[in-house]
């Protein structure tokens, strides 16, 4: 699968965030993605707003389950045909998946064996849009779309900068974020005062 938003992160005036073999060709140890900063008013304007959790970005509570790596895939597939925006279906469901992945694996203890089973604490994400009042959420997948730009967000409740390292093609994981800077046209990370979102961008025209 190829994407043709990969790579084309010099319109934001985004640098290489990967990390560095050592002279002897092995891969560096992981490191942290330096928080994204000094980004272009717009983008940096949609990213705040992406993560106030109000209209017009949509929004899905990502439940402390593997399965919900699949519900919050479907739930952006079915947002993009909604916006008629069928050819990013790929590569938004491939960054979404992944960046949900590392939500639920990193993004707190675990609890009754399974990574991710205490990430939902109260108090964590309080959605004042919320009409029933339900349990806020610590992992919440947000998009918005205002052309020819969609945002992603993932909102999870650790603060930890992601952490990259250069990518084995035979094992089953670290391929994660090289995925997500593949198939975006940028992505970066911000703090919040409860958590953090990790953002990609992609362009719809």
């Amino acid at each position: 699968m190829t994407s043709r938003h990969a790579h084309d992160d010099t319109r934001w005036g985004f640098g290489p965030l990967c990390g560095r073999a050592d002279p002897h060709g092995h891969a560096a140890p992981s490191t942290p993605v330096p928080e994204s900063s000094d980004l272009p008013q717009n983008l940096d304007t949609a990213v705040t707003a992406l993560t106030e959790l109000k209209d017009p970005a949509v929004s899905f509570t990502v439940e402390p389950d593997p399965e919900s790596v699949t519900a919050a895939r479907h739930f952006a597939m079915s947002q993009l045909t909604e916006w008629d925006l069928p050819d990013l279906a790929d590569d938004v469901g491939l960054v979404v998946s992944e960046l949900v992945t590392n939500a639920l694996r990193h993004s707190g203890g675990t609890s009754r064996g399974r990574s991710g089973d205490d990430v939902h604490r109260e108090g964590v994400y309080d959605d004042p849009a919320d009409p029933l009042g339900s349990a806020p959420s610590a992992i919440r997948l947000r998009l918005s779309h205002e052309d020819p730009w969609l945002l992603c967000g993932i909102m999870d409740a650790s603060r930890a900068a992601p952490r990259r390292r250069e990518p084995d093609y035979i094992a089953e994981t670290g391929r994660g974020l090289h995925l997500v800077e593949s198939f975006s046209v940028s992505w970066g990370w911000r703090a919040l005062p409860q958590g953090k979102v990790v953002w990609a961008l992609f362009r719809t025209s």
